[in-house]
């Protein structure tokens, strides 16, 4: 068969940027591969001739009626239609190591202000399905890169900025932030690429780490779960590579808020024991981070006595923390957001007392534009009110929260605190005129 095989049938690069083919690719959906590049121009017989297949099976796989599932044969697809093996679940092609895919039609779409503009034009609409195709692509291509195992050129900028961005929002609608970061982030591409020393790959992995990490904290707060976990996985996949464990530790305790909010403290619960063991017992953000997260999933999950254990380690390594690891950063761990994870805990656990005393430590420590910590806080505020028997106050605060919110933020995490605490309470008090107005509010 290999006879048959002549120089690749490159399928057009926009392709690569289409989320239905880049599945099918992922799924080795070769039925609908072949149907999209045949719509793209390429004929049956140019496929058959690249791949080193006959033409009337190339039809049948085409047709559904027949399938490619022997190594060999999705290795010469990969080749003949230069598709990246990663995609694949290949190693990297030999081609991929001297063109990594460039295509000369991409050559506007890789330039850097281009690709900012593009993914900010994306966002400014919300998390839609173009927003987050736009997202994924420039995931993917860093995933790519990764997967090649090349070296990066001089970081020093992009570490700079990585460091920028870890100091929040200040201010800005978090779609805002997720654009310039996404177009940042995508700016790594090209430092992969290029061969370095190994020391300079792992500048270039920590950055990616820290970048990818800090763009699935914001898709985490606005809502989109699915994506944010896709952005910690190429997160912990660079911060692996460029050996920082603490880094490694950082991303799984980040990641374990994912279920952690949005309801399966179980699952969080064990991401943030693995975040636990990868930060080892010294007092680093990292660790401190990872007690307080799995405190947390602890005290969702009913488990009081394993969650106060966990406060207890989060306190006393907090207490041992230098300065530079209390920066009141994403990627630290300072004082204001210890408190807002033990605000949260503690609201869990039913103890509203110290739960009090966090939220308002919390509450003086929070810039006046930590629009969603302060919410977050309040919403705390509200159901420990219910804890103690004031449900109708509890509803009213928590109505009045969602009501104040900029348009940015009506969605996503203060959207899903506010959900649960709707749903802790007993359907006798649904019909209260309190209720009636926060299930409203959610509504809307």
């Amino acid at each position: 068969m290999d006879e048959l095989r002549q120089s690749p049938a490159q399928i057009p690069h926009r392709l690569l940027k289409d989320a239905r083919f880049l599945s099918a690719v992922q799924r080795r959906d070769f039925t609908t591969v072949f149907t999209t590049a045949h719509e793209a121009g390429i004929s049956y017989n140019r496929i058959a001739e690249a791949c080193g297949m006959k033409a009337e099976r190339v039809s049948r796989v085409a047709r559904g009626e027949a399938t490619v599932t022997a190594l060999d044969t999705v290795e010469r697809v990969a080749d003949g239609l230069r598709l990246p093996g990663a995609l694949l679940g290949l190693a990297a092609r030999p081609w991929e190591h001297s063109s990594l895919t460039r295509h000369p039609e991409s050559d506007d779409g890789d330039d850097p202000m281009n690709r900012r503009q593009l993914l900010r034009g994306a966002l400014a609409a919300g998390l839609t399905t173009a927003a987050l195709t736009a997202l994924a692509n420039t995931r993917q291509s860093v995933d790519l890169a990764l997967a090649a195992n090349t070296d990066p050129a001089d970081l020093a900028d992009l570490e700079a900025a990585a460091e920028t961005y870890g100091y929040g929002y200040h201010g800005q609608a978090p779609a805002r932030v997720l654009a310039d970061l996404a177009g940042e982030f995508a700016e790594l591409r090209p430092y992969l690429d290029a061969p370095q020393p190994v020391v300079t790959r792992v500048r270039v992995c920590r950055t990616a780490g820290q970048m990818a990490g800090m763009i699935a904290i914001v898709l985490h707060d606005l809502g989109a779960r699915t994506e944010a976990r896709k952005w910690f996985s190429t997160a912990s996949r660079a911060a692996q590579e460029s050996g920082d464990r603490q880094l490694h530790a950082w991303v799984l305790a980040r990641e374990a808020m994912v279920p952690l909010n949005y309801g399966a403290p179980q699952a969080a619960a064990q991401l943030a024991e693995q975040a636990r063991q990868a930060a080892g017992n010294q007092p680093t953000a990292a660790a401190t981070l990872a007690a307080a997260v799995a405190a947390r999933a602890y005290a969702l999950s009913h488990q009081a006595e394993q969650a106060r254990q966990a406060l207890t380690a989060a306190d006393q390594l907090m207490g041992r923390l230098d300065a530079a690891a209390q920066a009141d950063t994403w990627l630290t761990h300072g004082e204001q957001k210890h408190h807002v994870h033990l605000s949260h805990a503690y609201t869990a656990l039913g103890d509203t007392r110290h739960a009090r005393q966090s939220q308002q430590r919390a509450l003086e420590l929070s810039a006046p534009t930590s629009t969603m910590t302060r919410s977050l806080l309040t919403v705390d505020t509200a159901t420990c009110l219910h804890h103690d028997g004031d449900t109708e106050q509890a509803c009213r605060r928590t109505t009045a929260v969602l009501d104040s919110l900029p348009t940015a933020y009506r969605t996503g995490l203060v959207h899903q605190r506010a959900e649960d605490l709707y749903r802790s309470i007993p359907a006798r008090h649904h019909l209260e005129p309190a209720m009636v107005e926060l299930r409203d509010a959610l509504a809307a």
